[in-house]
């Protein structure tokens, strides 16, 4: 019997790389553009290899699949896929983390910038005629007088921490797989979550989202961060409670947030994020770049023709947590 390749969703230009991987090896290739959850199990059902972006795939598509199939999620999260149901039934699913670290680093990196030093308050200050600094940004400080909080440091705030370090800030992180000596080698401070929420200046998240993390930073944790400090999430949108996150910008009880990922995708019109002050908002595009997404679709092509051949994943998920 003829093997498949099923891709469920994708926003490229082209497939080419992941089509050539399955014609290589006699596979069909079948592209569905489908995010429902239902349809996606209908067109799972007897796939060897699953590629998928944001489509739902849950026990009943995974239970679906050629026994032995393997999934691959175009990306570096997989909460999309039900992870727990694919290793019960031995089906591998496959990811791909490294593509795009680069360009995540960078956007942090400049969002976080652009927070600290008030570009959005000067530009709008400008464009409204006022040319006043110290009217409309007294609070910027210099970054020797900064702590930045990391919540978690796994590849991509490794790289992020590697690029705001030369401006001279501070640094604590919370991350429990990072060892004191570790810690002393980055020349950050380790502390708990609770002290790094109650102490940073800015906040930068770099966690998986799980049960555990899921509103990380909930009303109550908002509430617990300093007057005036700041967040900034290009991770998982799940990590923030985003209607206490515009509550805490309306109140003035924080001085700013950025955000490249959200809850739901595409930020919904009515949402209390896009009438917050001191707010930015990028539309999950802190991974692009042409040489990423050339990159996340080759990987992805290597992925398929390792399932097809019978090898390993490059990039198996985890089974412990990590940050990102």
């Amino acid at each position: 019997m003829t093997r498949r390749v099923v891709v469920t969703d994708y926003n490229f230009a082209d497939l080419q790389f992941e089509r050539a991987a399955a014609a290589a090896e006699g596979a069909d290739f079948v592209v569905a553009q489908c995010r429902d959850a239902g349809a996606v199990g209908t067109q799972l059902a007897g796939a060897d290899v699953a590629v998928v972006q944001f489509a739902p795939v849950d026990a009943e598509a995974v239970a679906g699949m050629a026994p032995g199939g393997r999934l691959i999620r175009y990306g570096v999260g997989y909460n999309n896929i039900d992870v727990a149901a694919a290793r019960a039934s031995g089906r591998e699913v496959a990811y791909v983390p490294d593509y795009c670290t680069d360009e995540v680093a960078d956007h942090t990196a400049t969002l976080a910038l652009m927070l600290l030093r008030r570009i959005g308050q000067l530009d709008e200050s400008l464009r409204a005629g006022r040319w006043n600094v110290l009217e409309t940004a007294p609070s910027i400080r210099a970054p020797r007088d900064l702590l930045i909080g990391l919540l978690g440091l796994g590849r991509i705030g490794r790289a992020t921490l590697a690029r705001l370090a030369p401006f001279g800030f501070s640094f604590a992180v919370c991350d429990p797989m990072l060892s004191p000596s570790d810690a002393e080698a980055l020349g950050v401070t380790l502390l708990d979550r609770a002290e790094l929420i109650g102490s940073a200046d800015l906040i930068s998240l770099h966690l998986p989202l799980t049960a555990e993390t899921r509103h990380v930073l909930d009303a109550t944790a908002l509430a617990g961060m300093k007057p005036g400090s700041m967040v900034v999430n290009t991770a998982r949108g799940g990590l923030i409670d985003e209607a206490a996150l515009a509550a805490a910008l309306a109140s003035g009880h924080l001085g700013g947030a950025a955000l490249d990922v959200f809850e739901t995708e595409p930020l919904p019109d009515n949402s209390p994020l896009r009438q917050a002050p001191g707010i930015i908002l990028t539309p999950h595009a802190a991974w692009y770049s042409a040489t990423a997404l050339s990159r996340l679709q080759s990987l992805v092509a290597d992925e398929i023709s390792r399932a097809l051949t019978g090898q390993a994943a490059r990039r198996p998920v985890p089974h412990s947590t990590e940050p990102s």
